[in-house]
């Protein structure tokens, strides 16, 4: 027997409220909506039993915020939501070195099939969010040596981390598993950190440290709702 929750009629409704939440959730996250305001409409977003109750929560704030329209994208694509260079525009080699200060790539910047990152001293960054990346799998291999590398990563790009620390630290703060599809994108990073750190965090296309932290405080709270059966 079918249930009522998950009827054929209800599923465009159930549709129309997690694209609400997620709606919700950045707008929240961009500072739109105060802690009580958010609240109290996430609270309406669940007890909605129609899709102009739904829209109505959303109607006087900004329409298809950026992250919003990336996300949706992504989740359409999981594997393909990157623009992939030409192979001809694409370089075999790439240094980064920051030595005693900084240096990085970010915004739309197409990387090499193998870069060499390395940070004595300093810190370095390389933001890979808007970058339109080579097909395949790009390599990157790190040496921090009393520094820094920060590594950025859209949440649907597949990364493989193998490198080591001594004295320092290499983490890799995955969210959820992202499998490869054939010829989509994706990062290989290798290296070592002695005395150093390297980080590579998931954030969505413009999502600040402080954002993330929000949104995967968010999505926990509504996972452990879906858990409750609320």
């Amino acid at each position: 027997m079918t249930t009522p929750g998950n009827s054929p009629s209800n599923v465009p409704l159930e549709h129309g409220r997690n694209s609400a939440i997620d709606a919700l959730c950045d707008h929240f996250a961009n500072d739109r909506l105060t802690v009580e305001e958010f609240e109290r409409r996430l609270d309406a977003a669940h007890q909605a039993r129609s899709k102009d109750e739904l829209d109505a929560l959303l109607a006087d704030l900004p329409t298809a915020p950026n992250s919003v329209a990336r996300r949706a994208s992504s989740l359409e694509s999981r594997g393909g939501a990157h623009e992939v260079a030409d192979p001809d525009r694409v370089k075999d080699r790439e240094i980064v070195v920051a030595v005693m200060g900084g240096n990085g790539r970010k915004g739309r910047w197409i990387p090499a099939r193998h870069s060499v990152v390395m940070a004595v001293m300093g810190g370095a960054e390389l933001d890979f969010r808007d970058a339109v990346m080579p097909p395949g799998v790009t390599e990157v291999q790190i040496y921090a040596f009393w520094g820094g590398v920060d590594i950025l990563v859209p949440p649907d790009m597949h990364v493989e981390s193998t490198g080591f620390a001594v004295m320092g630290g290499f983490d890799h703060a995955a969210e959820d598993a992202v499998e490869p599809s054939p010829g989509a994108p994706s990062l290989r990073i290798t290296g070592i950190a002695v005395m150093g750190a390297v980080d590579i965090s998931v954030r969505r296309p413009g999502e600040t440290a402080r954002d993330a932290r929000r949104r995967r405080r968010l999505e926990r709270r509504e996972q452990r709702k879906l858990e409750r059966g609320e």
